[in-house]
């Protein structure tokens, strides 16, 4: 970082944001193995939000690697780039009065919670979609699990590069037993039991 660089201290602040928009603002992290229903589930549940007046915005790992990560591979250094970056762009948002949600593998225990750290206590919350193997795989229309036991997709996370699940999640959602209107309901009871949610 520059040391000319000083953090401008803006006149709105977050919590005038958060009264013009009629509730607070947070992350929800959606992590897990792929084909574990991150994306599904994050933009149902936008949706819900959407429908109850609620400013949101969902970052998609395949969406932002076509534009803000599109510089990064997948080496285990270029992935700890592309989460580090999405959780500076989820404060901004979240400083910004919006309601951010994250479709993201985001394989490593330390990365997500050098992410949690960027947050002040109770802004980050993390939803394990905790859905098996052998579901994920027999859900992938792109058929990259079979490729990456083919050796044909080095470091594939799950089957040559691990998962760290998260050992402590805010929500836990069994995405291979649940319907997707079951985990929606989920996610919207913990915001409403954390008074998140007016």
């Amino acid at each position: 970082m520059s040391e000319n660089v000083v953090w401008h201290e803006a006149t709105v602040t977050r919590e005038r944001r958060e009264k013009l928009n009629g509730h607070k603002s947070f992350v929800l992290w959606f992590t897990g193995l792929s084909g574990s229903g991150k994306s599904t589930v994050a933009h149902a549940v936008e949706e819900r939000l959407h429908q109850a007046g609620c400013r949101t915005f969902v970052f998609d790992g395949d969406n932002v690697r076509h534009g803000l990560c599109s510089d990064l591979g997948f080496s285990e250094e270029d992935r700890r780039e592309n989460i580090r970056r999405i959780g500076e762009m989820t404060r901004l948002f979240v400083e910004a009065g919006v309601i951010a949600m994250t479709a993201f593998i985001s394989p490593f225990r330390a990365e997500r919670q050098r992410v949690r750290q960027l947050f002040a206590e109770g802004d980050f919350i993390e939803v394990y979609c905790d859905c098996s193997l052998e579901v994920c795989e027999a859900r992938d229309v792109k058929g990259l699990y079979a490729k990456a036991r083919a050796g044909l997709i080095p470091n594939y996370t799950g089957i040559s590069s691990p998962y760290e699940p998260p050992e402590h999640p805010e929500v836990r959602l069994k995405t291979d037993t649940e319907t997707l209107e079951e985990s929606v309901d989920k996610v919207m009871e913990y915001l409403r039991e954390r008074r998140l949610l007016e």
